[in-house]
């Protein structure tokens, strides 16, 4: 069975994923080798896959690093996992072309973790999202990231106190909502390939825990209509929530990767792995429509043990 070395970067607790890519390989008859690109050794998702010591995401020399271990361990498919490893992949990618990335442009892709210009797109391009005027209003941490550092602003007042507004995406404030994520694949051709709706039902330090997948018309064609208008590629999270007075649906934001609940539309149908690696070796990607709906996924905790005191080599 021909083996394809895989390197996730930042998939520290990507487990259950990893298990999908490997799942994913033996259905297309190769074995999925999963190395991931770590600070330290002693993360969970060395309970699947092997785990490589580098840089962090802003050091200069990452690219050279990352070239080294790629040829070291015969790496084919490099897929990030958090927010600062996107764009890293895909100027590895333009620099040195020997592995498939399944992201788009490097710069659209730092566009997207930029909420003010992520917001002026959007806007260029027609797409719905939340006005800017009238109170309440919530503040946005320009480069946050898992609903850190969000401000709610009830008043003129609040609003002039704000330290450094510059920083802030400021929108309208929506409290009666419905937060939804749609877990999107567009083939390294340009075609979408699917686009599966789930609620966001309970969450954990920005991550869903519970989740589950729904289908709306609306819901899709919007995805459809705001992957078109970016032109990103690969595996593409797509953030929207609906107000619940008025029925309105917004476009709050996108991640141009894989999400952490992403594999809830792995269990509903949509093989997200085996469509990456599809595309990594050259083998067409069909459309995928027929997931299922109402397929909800409750997230846990699970414990990989280390042992300390035994010298790990790099």
């Amino acid at each position: 069975m021909e083996k394809v070395g895989i390197l996730f970067l930042g998939g520290a607790k990507r487990v259950s994923m990893a298990e999908k890519f490997i799942c994913a390989g033996r259905k297309l008859g190769i074995q999925a080798e999963i190395f991931s690109y770590e600070l330290c050794r002693e993360v969970p998702v060395a309970s699947v896959a092997g785990i490589i010591t580098g840089l962090k995401w802003s050091d200069p020399a990452i690219y050279d690093d990352l070239h080294r271990k790629v040829a070291e361990y015969g790496i084919r498919l490099m897929v990030p996992f958090v927010d600062g490893a996107v764009e890293v992949a895909a100027r590895y990618r333009d620099l040195y072309g020997d592995v498939t990335v399944p992201v788009g442009d490097a710069v659209d892709a730092a566009r997207m973790f930029d909420k003010i210009e992520a917001d002026r797109l959007f806007r260029e391009k027609g797409l719905p999202v939340p006005a800017a005027n009238g109170f309440p209003l919530i503040a946005k941490p320009r480069f946050g990231s898992a609903s850190k550092g969000i401000k709610v602003i009830t008043d003129s007042d609040a609003l002039r106190s704000l330290k450094h507004p510059e920083d802030y995406l400021i929108q309208e404030y929506i409290s009666p909502r419905k937060e939804i994520t749609v877990d999107c694949y567009v083939s390294l051709a340009g075609e979408t390939i699917t686009a599966v709706p789930r609620y966001r039902l309970e969450t954990q330090g920005g991550e869903a825990s519970v989740t589950e997948t729904f289908r709306d018309p609306e819901v899709e064609r919007l995805a459809r209509e705001t992957l078109a208008a970016t032109g990103l590629r690969g595996a593409v999270t797509i953030q929207m929530l609906r107000d619940t007075r008025d029925n309105r649906l917004m476009l709050m934001e996108i991640n141009p990767r894989l999400g952490g609940g992403a594999v809830c539309a792995c269990r509903a149908g949509a093989d997200l792995p085996g469509f990456i690696l599809r595309d990594t070796l050259g083998i067409p990607v069909e459309p995928c429509d027929g997931w299922k709906s109402h397929i909800r996924v409750c997230r846990y905790f699970s414990e990989v043990a280390f042992d300390m005191g035994t010298p790990q080599n790099n």
